[in-house]
Formats: structure tokens, C-alpha cells, sequence
């Protein structure tokens, strides 16, 4: 049978290559990669979505500082996730004149959502986040390919801050939305829907093997969770690839490990890393799909990004930008 494709090696980390094919593999340009800016005359037109998103990250900074600011603030658990949010507040600005970007909060809040979180709940400050994360994504379908993908990223960033906080209704796997097939895909599409669709024959096969290196306990029933989930995303790629007139990439007969596999350690570790390389995967198709069926991908990356940190992955502030965003500083208008 035809193997996956060289992409899908590559993001999974099956396989050892050292050419890239793809816009995150290799050197990370954030000025194309993730906050392009505008390259032509005129006024950008992601800006009216970037503002929004500045202004969503102020009131949770804002938030963060009340509560901060309360006797007895968990400040070990707080201070990293505001700090993230901060990184998020400047990829999200990257670029843009400083006239046009309205300065980070430094005072307390005085909203209704930020009041409530300075009365000193972390349920509070968890509610703000996941709501957060779905203005995010209401606005991918309004966004260009690189500022949906970043918002994609920083949506599955806020709901794993909501869990942090206490949030369990977000650490719950989304359900996976039929994506609307769209009467001319383009090739760059059909292209990340074959890498998604093999990157999730090769997850399948990669949980066969964490499975029958666990012990029948919690960790051994997440592991059939996660293959049945792998499982059901592989056959709604195929279906939507049949439906706008592909053939689905078939699963190979095997794959390679990136590491050998001998123990529960070693199980749970690839299971992360399964994780981890297709929330890379999901960004890259948010950004290639067209803008109707976004949510699908940006759904996929979530529940990767969920089941990678309780896997025990690192967490990140960009799931599925694996370079670290640099930091970067607002620009002046002439």
C-alpha cells in the first residue's frame, strides 16, 4: 500500500528526514508564519480581527492582575498563565503601527467580567478563558490563512488555561463538526487534508502500541479513548476526501517508532508525542482549508492539545507552532 505522505513522517517524527515540506518545519518566520501584516497599499485587512483579539487578551490580563492583586493569589499558578497570555497579546499585535495597538493594561480592571474575577475565584478567571477561546474562534472564518492559524493555536491555549484553573468542561474532547465539503478544493487543501488523514493512520497505529504496553488501569482506558477518538477522525477525513472527489491516502502496513516502546514510561511518552506532532499537523490545516470548514480543524487541534498535556506533554502558549515565538515589538508609523 501506498505510505503516508513525506509530511505526515515528518510531523509525526516516525520517521527521521531532514528536508522540510512544510511552512513549520525548519526556521520560524513570524512575519509569514504566523502574524503577516500587511505587504500591500492600504490598511490590513486582518486588523479589525487582530483589535478584537488585543482587546479579549487586555480583559483577561486585567484579570489576571485582580486576582493577582487578592491576599493569599495561587501566584505559582497564575503568574506562568498570565505571562503566556502576554505572549499571546504580542504575537497577536506582531507588526502592526503602534498608534493602531492600544496599550497593555497596567491598572485594575473596572468591566463586569474582570470585577467578578478580582473578587478572588479562579472559576472566574477559568469561565473568562474558555469564553476567550470561542471568540477566537468565531472569527476564523473572518481571518487570512496565518492569523486563523495563530487563533487556532491561542483558542486550545485558553481552554488548557481554563483547565489549569479549575475548569473541567474544557478538558472534555470537542465533538468533531462534518466539515461542508466545498465544491472546488484547492490543491493546497486536498494536500493537508491527505497529511491529516495519514497522520492519523499512523496516531492509530501509534496507540495500538501505547495500549499494549500499559497496565489495565485509568491510563490503559485514556489510551482506548484516544485510539477510538484517532479513530473516528481518520474515518471523517476519508469520508469528506471521498465526498470532494480524492482518494483518502491508505494507512501503510506499519510504521516506524520514533523511540523504542518497552514500558508504561515509554508508552505514555509517545502517546505524547503523538499528540504533540498533530496539534502541528491541525494548525497547518487550519491555515489551508477554506474558511467555512476551519472549525473542523481548529476542533482537532483542541482535543490533540488536551490529550497531549494529559499525556504529560509540555504545555506551550502556541499549540501547533512548534518554534518559540520571538518577542516582538510594536512598530511606529512614519
Amino acid at each position: 500500500m501506498q505510505p503516508p505522505s513525506r509530511r505526515t513522517f515528518l510531523a509525526l517524527g516516525l520517521f527521521t528526514l531532514t528536508a522540510c515540506t512544510s511552512s513549520t518545519d525548519g526556521g520560524f518566520d513570524p512575519t509569514s508564519d504566523v502574524m503577516p501584516g500587511n505587504k500591500g497599499p492600504g490598511p490590513d485587512p486582518d486588523n479589525p480581527v487582530r483589535l478584537r483579539a488585543i482587546a479579549a487578551t487586555d480583559t483577561l490580563l486585567s484579570a489576571y492582575d485582580a486576582l493577582l492583586a487578592t491576599p493569599g493569589a495561587q501566584t505559582a499558578l497564575l503568574r506562568p498563565l498570565r505571562e503566556e497570555a502576554a505572549q499571546h497579546r504580542a504575537a497577536l499585535a506582531y507588526g502592526m503601527p503602534a498608534a493602531s495597538v492600544p496599550p497593555a493594561p497596567t491598572a485594575a480592571p473596572t468591566t463586569a467580567a474582570t470585577t467578578q474575577a478580582a473578587q478572588g475565584t479562579a472559576a472566574a478567571l477559568a469561565t473568562l478563558e474558555r469564553q476567550t477561546a470561542q471568540s477566537r474562534l468565531a472569527d476564523l472564518g473572518a481571518a487570512r490563512p496565518p492569523l486563523a492559524r495563530l487563533l487556532a493555536s491561542v483558542a486550545a491555549s485558553n481552554t488548557l488555561h481554563a483547565v489549569a484553573l479549575g475548569d473541567p468542561t474544557t478538558d472534555q474532547p470537542a465533538p468533531s463538526p462534518t466539515a461542508s465539503p466545498t465544491p472546488a478544493p484547492t490543491p493546497s487543501a486536498l494536500s493537508s487534508l491527505q497529511a491529516a488523514l495519514g497522520a492519523e493512520h499512523a496516531a492509530v497505529y501509534g496507540y495500538g502500541v501505547v495500549g499494549a504496553h500499559l497496565p489495565e488501569d485509568q491510563q490503559r482506558a485514556d489510551a482506548r479513548t484516544a485510539y477510538a477518538a484517532h479513530q473516528s477522525q481518520r474515518d471523517a477525513w476519508q469520508r469528506l476526501l471521498t465526498t470532494l472527489g480524492a482518494t483518502p491516502t491508505p494507512a501503510a502496513g506499519g510504521y516506524q517508532l520514533p523511540f523504542p516502546v518497552t514500558d508504561p514510561t515509554t508508552a505514555t511518552r509517545l502517546a505524547a508525542h503523538l499528540e504533540t506532532r498533530l496539534t502541528t499537523i491541525y494548525a497547518d490545516l487550519v491555515a489551508d482549508l477554506p474558511a467555512p470548514q476551519r472549525a473542523t480543524a481548529a476542533t482537532a487541534l483542541h482535543d490533540c492539545a488536551h490529550r497531549a498535556h494529559r499525556w504529560g506533554a509540555p504545555d506551550t502558549p502556541f499549540p501547533g507552532i512548534p518554534a518559540p515565538l520571538p518577542t516582538p515589538t510594536v512598530t511606529r508609523s512614519n
